[in-house]
């Protein structure tokens, strides 16, 4: 292999797992809404402008004498490390400090973040699918978690939230989901509420479609089966034997 070619994939692979930029550490983004509440834990789904793009998150964490958090996603065959954007990191007095200034380093399974004093908050941003949102409990403690507005989990074909022992609520046409006390991972699927009604509309086209193709199709054969009649085709024979042998049999 050529030094060229050496130096290629070292770059490469420093490039990948060797952290995220300064840029996207510091990247803009408001927190105090998160920061207001009460729960040790706020997450906000945030929807996106866009029919095809992905939703966004925030996350707010207090620390807790926890000077490390470890970030990641579980998938089926291993953990990932988590995607994470406009880090903010506040000291116990309130002092504010963008992520560049923190140690924040990405490999292949985990995003640490390393904090100068273990009672402060952290926070950052991510990505979250458009329906769907699954994140581990990095720390233990209550947890409160926002739904993009107008979207709901009450529905039980189309909702669910995991872990149970949660408290729901509807504020300004957010649903916040509650745990007093938690340190499992969280999964929430979530629907529109708009298009219940909807849905319930196709399911009634659909039904009125296929009750009235039924409908013709029993007509149709009824008709068919009276024109058989009237030509004869499904005459039958009465049986006047007397119940003896077949001719020919004694």
């Amino acid at each position: 292999m050529s030094l060229v070619a050496l130096i290629a994939m070292t770059a490469g692979c420093s490039t990948i797992f060797g952290g995220i930029s300064d840029e996207t550490l510091d990247q803009n983004e408001t927190y105090d809404d998160l920061r207001d509440r009460d729960a040790d834990v706020v997450i906000s789904i945030d929807g996106s402008d866009g029919l095809l793009e992905s939703n966004s998150f925030r996350a707010v964490y207090d620390l807790n004498d926890t000077d490390e958090l470890s970030l990641y996603r579980s998938s089926f065959y291993r953990e990932e490390a988590l995607d994470i954007e406009a880090v903010r990191y506040w000291y116990p007095n309130g002092t504010e400090v963008t992520g560049s200034n923190l140690s924040v380093d990405q490999g292949r399974s985990s995003t640490t973040i390393r904090v100068p004093d273990g009672n402060g908050s952290v926070a950052f941003r991510g990505e979250a699918d458009s329906k769907t949102f699954q994140l581990p409990a990095f720390v233990s403690g209550s947890y409160e978690v926002l739904l993009p507005e107008g979207h709901r989990t009450d529905n039980f074909f189309f909702g669910n939230v995991n872990p149970n022992g949660y408290e729901r609520e509807t504020i300004d046409d957010r649903e916040h989901l509650y745990w007093e006390e938690n340190d499992r991972a969280i999964s929430i699927r979530f629907f529109l509420s708009r298009d219940i009604p909807l849905f319930a509309g196709l399911v009634g086209v659909a039904t009125l479609i296929g009750g009235t193709g039924i409908a013709y199709y029993y007509r149709r054969v009824k008709q068919l089966q009276k024109q058989r009649e009237e030509m004869g085709l499904d005459v039958e024979l009465e049986d006047d034997s007397d119940g003896g042998p077949p001719p020919g049999m004694p």
